[in-house]
């Protein structure tokens, strides 16, 4: 079955007008908070039914609106809908009940705190981040759980959310929603180690410009996220050779234990809130710089540095950097262990 619909924010300076479906008993929105909107009658176009939409469940009249993407929804019980995505800054008239809830206007940094619908989390983000149009598709798996999301065609990640005891909650979440409220999610740490002739020493990656967060600095030698469902050796397998093109064995991964780590930011112009319980691992095989592969949208270069250097540069700001240095203190406490050769 396919069907066709419009939703529309309408914006009042830092507000959205948010709905709050709680009249209709079968209502698969039941709970949520959506923006306004509804499907296509006969013959309609989006903006006619756009309009009547809008006027229906608020009672406003849209004098200014903006076309602002197309979401390809698929929910996993058979049904496909494309969805015509609308934001609103001018309207004109008293506002009415609405019969399918409670219209209220809300703080736009209060809105990730409301019972919202995954996917409608990940175009929220990008209706309040980006300019352009886009196409979206949102993928679920009948069981009100994402499953799959595409932006313009290129898969986005999905991570799964994790409890404080590091267990999954249950909830798939994009990593840009998952970066934008702080959810707990899971990566892994892979730490590049060789004996130096002044002692120790670890391969540090300078992370691409174009990075989502923290671009420029040097940093572990190899990280990523563990994708939803997926199991952490494959995640550090997986990224040890896409960012350095190194292809590696599970047993040659030496698990050093967890790592939290947390912090809060602007990149880009945007808020980041990273929130991570990370699987940190040190591999000891001989590496050489210049055979190494980097993924040039991850990883700019690479360098070996001396522990003591690497800790000393952190610490007087010499070394621009995004490492924690309990986890570094981790790997320096295998370093000096009898067994590292």
């Amino acid at each position: 079955m396919t069907r066709m619909s419009t939703l529309c924010y309408l914006l009042q300076g830092d507000q959205v007008l948010m709905l709050h479906r709680t009249v209709k008993e079968r209502d698969v929105n039941r709970g949520k908070w959506i923006g306004v909107g509804g499907h296509f009658e006969t013959d309609e176009s989006p903006e006619e039914c756009l309009l009547r939409e809008v006027w229906e469940e608020t009672g406003y009249t849209l004098t200014a609106w903006r076309f602002r993407g197309i979401v390809t929804f698929v929910s996993g019980g058979g049904v496909t809908e494309y969805m015509h995505l609308f934001t609103a800054d001018g309207f004109s008239g008293e506002p009415h009940p609405c019969d399918e809830g409670e219209l209220v206007w809300v703080d736009r940094d209060a809105v990730w705190g409301l019972n919202l619908w995954e996917g409608d989390r990940v175009f929220f983000r990008l209706l309040m981040e980006t300019e352009r149009f886009f196409s979206l598709k949102l993928m679920y798996d009948g069981h009100d759980r994402l499953a799959y999301a595409a932006l313009n065609g290129k898969p986005m990640e999905l991570f799964d959310v994790l409890d404080e005891n590091g267990r999954k909650t249950g909830v798939v979440r994009e990593r840009g929603v998952a970066h934008r409220d702080g959810s707990l999610h899971g990566t892994v740490h892979m730490w590049v180690v060789r004996r130096g002739e002044a002692g120790p020493e670890v391969l540090l990656q300078r992370r691409a410009q174009s990075k989502d967060s923290n671009p420029g600095c040097y940093d572990i030698s190899s990280a990523g996220h563990i994708v939803a469902g997926g199991e952490v050796m494959d995640a550090a397998v997986r990224e040890m050779r896409e960012e350095l093109g190194l292809t590696v064995r599970p047993e040659e991964l030496h698990y050093l234990g967890p790592h939290r780590g947390g912090f809060r930011s602007r990149f880009h112009g945007h808020p980041f809130w990273d929130n991570e319980l990370s699987h940190v691992f040190v591999y000891t095989n001989p590496v050489t710089v210049d055979d190494l592969t980097l993924q040039p949208e991850e990883v700019a270069a690479v360098r070996w540095m001396g522990m003591d250097a690497c800790l000393a540069g952190m610490h007087d700001g010499s070394l621009p950097n995004c490492i924690y240095e309990d986890e570094l203190e981790m790997v320096r406490a295998y370093l000096g262990a009898d067994d590292f050769e």
